[in-house]
């Protein structure tokens, strides 16, 4: 495993039982023989973070870890999919050195987003054989976890038409974009506003979406919420969408 990244991480000694509030009673089906080890990481540099990816691609398709979902925090950072247009970049050099902005290419589908403290990112790292090859599927699935996971915190969220994402009626509140190896491997995935400072979205044209609002997890709640209560959400929904058996590490 790679080094520490700023902030705290938890430990990646081994897997253990679900310390979540509802995991023995998530209803993951009397099919579910895959397990759903999911990491909590802490905050991760962006470069370390396509580092391990990386790595835990080839080790999932060599059948060495589970099916596995890694959440952490990123700092500052704008990050640019395939299909990034660079005038989707609001913010110049200078704005962005002054702002503690990091850039980076990346290997994901989509356009520009921006990721900070505050949000749950998220990184499946998930065989989709044999029954799940389809990329549109997988997406709708990624969707419809975060859509859950919201709705048993109290926010009433949605799909928007020929839109990735996920959105509430204050605008954009999850952002997706995922790579697919040959092997239907996952890598990357989504990002979700806890607690994110909504301005930083300024410097940015967030998912090359001209127009449209961004909110936040708390914004919508109107009250403060800990990474942990969104982690627990997130964990179980998609532990629920997948029909998996779900251990945090």
């Amino acid at each position: 495993m790679l080094g520490a990244g700023r902030g705290q991480r938890a430990p990646l000694a081994g897997p253990r039982r679900a310390a979540v509030p509802g995991a023995r009673d998530a209803p993951v089906g009397p099919g579910a023989a895959r397990v759903l080890e999911v990491r909590r990481l802490g905050t991760v540099d962006y470069q370390e973070a396509l580092s391990m990816q990386e790595a835990l691609v080839a080790k999932r398709r060599r059948g060495e870890v589970p099916d596995l979902l890694l959440l952490l925090e990123h700092p500052h950072v704008i990050t640019l999919g395939t299909g990034a247009d660079r005038g989707h970049v609001l913010a110049d050099d200078a704005e962005r050195r002054l702002l503690g902005i990091e850039l980076f290419e990346t290997g994901r589908g989509g356009d520009v987003t921006y990721h900070g403290p505050g949000q749950l990112v998220g990184y499946p790292i998930l065989d989709l054989k044999p029954d799940r090859k389809d990329l549109h599927r997988y997406l709708r699935t990624l969707e419809e976890a975060l859509i859950r996971a919201l709705s048993s915190l109290g926010v009433p969220a949605r799909r928007s038409d020929g839109l990735t994402g996920v959105w509430t009626d204050r605008g954009k509140i999850a952002a997706i974009g995922v790579r697919v190896s040959s092997g239907w491997i996952t890598s990357h995935g989504f990002a979700l506003n806890v607690r994110t400072d909504l301005r930083y979205f300024g410097t940015i044209v967030p998912c090359g979406i001209r127009g449209e609002g961004v909110t936040s997890l708390e914004h919508e709640l109107g009250r403060a919420v800990s990474p942990e209560e969104a982690q627990d959400a997130v964990s179980l929904s998609f532990a629920d969408v997948f029909d998996h058996r779900l251990e945090v590490v």
